[in-house]
């Protein structure tokens, strides 16, 4: 719905949140200002964390922000800034987590 919304309807903060709540991938249509905004942004990443590819590369290397997308996907990382690629703190910090991530068998 909100690729085909009016311009100023992309701007709202309000909508863009229900919208990229609902799923992540809305963030495309967002504004470019929206993109930026942290709280925006981490509401899409946990609807989608694929979304990240659609985050603003300034928080592309905001290690919350990256660390969140890539415990709900791994493939994420590819989308992070080349900075935190190289960052063996944050690169441990991560494996670490991920390996106590929960995993969900199915039973059949």
């Amino acid at each position: 719905a909100l690729k085909h919304a009016d311009e100023s309807f992309k701007k709202n903060k309000e909508i863009v949140a229900i919208a990229v709540n609902n799923h992540g991938w809305a963030l495309e249509y967002a504004d470019k200002s929206l993109k930026k905004d942290k709280e925006i942004v981490l509401i899409a990443i946990q609807s989608l964390p694929r979304a990240l590819c659609l985050v603003d590369k300034s928080l592309r290397k905001d290690k919350e922000i990256v660390l969140i997308a890539v415990l709900g996907d791994v493939d994420t990382f590819e989308d992070a800034d080349e900075s935190l690629k190289h960052d063996k703190e944050f690169i441990v910090n991560l494996v670490f987590l991920y390996k106590k991530k929960p995993r969900i068998f199915w039973v059949l």
